[in-house]
């Protein structure tokens, strides 16, 4: 059974930094696509970042040269730190493996919120 579980979220002044972390089981990081999304209400699921199973890593361009994707294959956890929060970050950030044997899975969602 594939579960990620996303910690990490929070609240944190505008300017500031949070990382999340995404623990998974069940799949394997060092052979799977991963990806963080994240959900502000009213608004769609959008992609923040993702990594390749070979570390190549994507961006959202709201969010280039302020987050930065990683993984511990080792550990089986994916990371993601943000720096230079701004007021249009806060959401539910989830974590995803888009394909694992031809399903897709999600983590729970952690929550961050930026005060201005």
């Amino acid at each position: 059974q594939v579960r990620l579980v996303e910690s990490g979220g929070g609240l944190v002044q505008a300017g500031g930094s949070l990382r999340l972390s995404c623990a998974v089981s069940g799949a394997l990081l060092r052979i799977n696509t991963m990806g963080w999304y994240r959900q502000a209400p009213g608004k769609r699921r959008e992609l923040v970042a993702n990594i390749t199973s070979g570390s190549n890593t994507n961006y959202a361009d709201s969010v280039k040269g302020r987050f930065t994707i990683s993984k511990d294959n080792v550990k089986n956890v994916a990371y993601l730190q943000m720096n230079s929060l701004k007021p249009e970050d806060p959401a539910v950030y989830y974590c995803n493996i888009p394909n694992w044997r031809g399903a897709t899975y999600w983590g729970q969602g952690t929550q961050v919120t930026v005060s201005s």
